[in-house]
């Protein structure tokens, strides 16, 4: 199993240097990817520019863009950013796309959240039409730039439920899912779900699943660390679940890292992506050393 992990940029203090070190030690460290996701309405860095950051000062990881909230986007902008990023790091790139969850991104985007199921399939078609060199409306010139990975960089679908799983499988190359509290069988019914949607679908080709789970490590008082990211993260859906989320969270230490990595693993996952809690390097430094003696 490949493991990655995304630049802390949901954590409290993320700064220049942030992006500088986080960048260099993941890129030169025992990890498959870097990445980090779309949020608006929070105090993170915006996606594609420090996904971009990341692609420039790396040269070893894939760069994974994880995920953008596809139905709040103008689809050719879009594709001219994802194509743009694929040329940064040399084709290096990987997009996961989904609707998302939450309603005060769309309203920041003046975005509906109406059809948005539909209106994924339909972008991700627009996407590769754009990428294959088609225009975006009748008269205009192709897009550019042209994309370094022929057809365009594979896209992973932030899919959940058997709908959503069934109407990936027409065009994901895998899924990208989350486990906040790295529960080893729900990772490994949500594995099996994908395969059996591909397999339903007709498809020869597995999906490549990709799972993950907030986490802190090397820090003092670690465990309150995690608890205070992922209630901050969480807050939005509720205080009295970002509560119940953040007293549960898990993976503060490394026999819990070890632990979920592990569960992951047997549950059939290809990719398992670790969100910091912390913008603290110590926190990176002691994953570095966890995962390469692992």
């Amino acid at each position: 199993m490949q493991i990655g992990v995304a630049l802390p940029t949901m954590a409290r203090g993320y700064t220049r240097a942030t992006t500088l070190d986080w960048c260099r030690g993941i890129d030169s460290g025992p990890f498959s990817s870097i990445s980090c996701g779309e949020r608006i309405t929070f105090h993170n860095q915006e996606m594609l520019v420090t996904n971009a950051a990341a692609a420039a000062l790396t040269e070893n990881v894939r760069v994974f863009v994880n995920l953008i909230v596809l139905p709040t986007h103008p689809i050719p902008v879009i594709a001219k950013q994802i194509a743009t990023l694929d040329v940064l790091c040399d084709g290096r790139l990987t997009v996961g796309v989904g609707i998302g969850g939450r309603e005060h991104d769309y309203l920041a985007a003046g975005a509906s959240m109406e059809r948005r199921h539909q209106r994924l399939d339909d972008g991700v078609a627009q996407l590769r039409s754009l990428w294959a060199g088609e225009p975006a409306f009748e008269g205009a010139d192709p897009l550019g730039p042209p994309v370094v990975q022929a057809g365009g960089p594979p896209l992973l679908a932030g899919a959940m439920g058997p709908k959503a799983l069934a109407r990936a499988a027409k065009w994901a190359d895998g899924i990208s899912g989350f486990s906040i509290d790295a529960n080893a069988e729900g990772m490994a019914v949500a594995a099996a779900a994908a395969k059996q949607a591909w397999l339903t679908e007709g498809r020869s080709d597995a999906p490549h699943i990709v799972s993950g789970c907030f986490y802190s490590l090397g820090v003092e008082d670690s465990q309150a660390t995690l608890g205070g990211f992922t209630y901050d993260y969480l807050e939005i859906f509720g205080r009295e679940f970002a509560q119940a989320m953040s007293d549960d969270a898990p993976v503060w230490n490394p026999d819990r890292l070890l632990l979920a990595l592990d569960d992951a693993e047997s549950a059939g996952v290809d990719e398992f992506i670790l969100v910091p809690g912390t913008v603290d390097p110590r926190c990176l430094e002691a994953t570095i050393e966890l995962v390469a003696n692992r």
